[in-house]
């Protein structure tokens, strides 16, 4: 008897307006459990407009997010991280002037024992969260293939390692949804074969969900195990890769008709 897979993340409905613009309209879908799930779409079709609304950096004009069953909508990112959501962006963001490592142990600032007096008099408490952060962190370099790079400034990396880097970032912190804006941008046939290599890895082995944007086809169908395509911030449909690759909608609105 198959098991059916657990709804993680529901949107319904979700719209976004910026004065007289709708940016996104009525956007629903579901991701679930250990899913790899991509939002693709022209240039304007509202991909990262979802996914402000759904990290928590916009607050949508309508409709509903709910992440394990409790409404996330409105809530500022950093709560809605702390819940288990975290998101890379199209435009990498990392603390440049620190190193890979010190990127990593910043990461887990809500996992360390801050308390002021724990800190300022090394108490054991403090030190032993400490260690444990570093240990977390070297496991992550070893895994994306950092170590080597780990007392080199952020801003001094390749752009691909700084790519792995922002991923480690956010693995780091034991999410339950990873959301991906255009992460094969910028690297080349390799790294995005390594990239695709890797998002399997951490939905297999790290018990993570993944949201993906993307206007790489080749990584989009070689990983996702379904995918919505949106026009004009519109969803057209939602399917299997196949499916949706012959679809006549999907194929109008990025090549045009005749």
């Amino acid at each position: 008897m198959s098991v059916v897979a657990k709804t993680l993340l529901e949107i319904d409905g979700l719209s976004m307006r910026f004065g007289g613009l709708l940016a996104v309209d009525n956007v629903a879908f579901e991701l679930k459990d250990n899913e790899v799930f991509a939002i693709i779409g022209p240039n304007g079709a509202g991909k990262t407009t979802v996914f402000n609304c759904i990290g928590g950096f916009y607050k949508p004009t309508g409709g509903k997010i709910k992440l394990d069953g409790e409404e996330i909508q409105g809530q500022p990112s950093h709560s809605v991280a702390r819940k288990g959501l975290v998101r890379t962006f199209q435009n990498v963001r990392l603390f440049k002037q620190l190193t890979v490592l010190e990127n990593l142990m910043v990461a887990q600032h809500t996992r360390i024992n801050t308390n002021l007096f724990s800190g300022l008099f090394k108490s054991k408490a403090y030190r032993e969260s400490e260690e444990e952060a570093k240990s977390r962190a070297a496991q992550w370099l070893d895994l994306l293939n950092l170590r080597e790079f780990a007392n080199r400034e952020a801003g001094n990396l390749a752009y691909g390692l700084q790519r792995r880097l922002e991923i480690a970032r956010c693995m780091i912190t034991a999410p339950r949804v990873l959301m991906l804006d255009e992460p094969a941008a910028g690297l080349n046939p390799q790294e995005k074969r390594d990239l695709q290599a890797l998002i399997d890895l951490l939905r297999r082995d790290y018990d993570v969900a993944v949201l993906l944007i993307e206007h790489d086809m080749s990584l989009v169908m070689g990983v996702s195990d379904r995918v919505l395509v949106m026009e004009h911030g519109c969803p057209i449909t939602t399917g299997l890769p196949a499916e949706v690759q012959s679809d006549p909608r999907v194929i109008k609105a990025y090549l045009g008709e005749e």
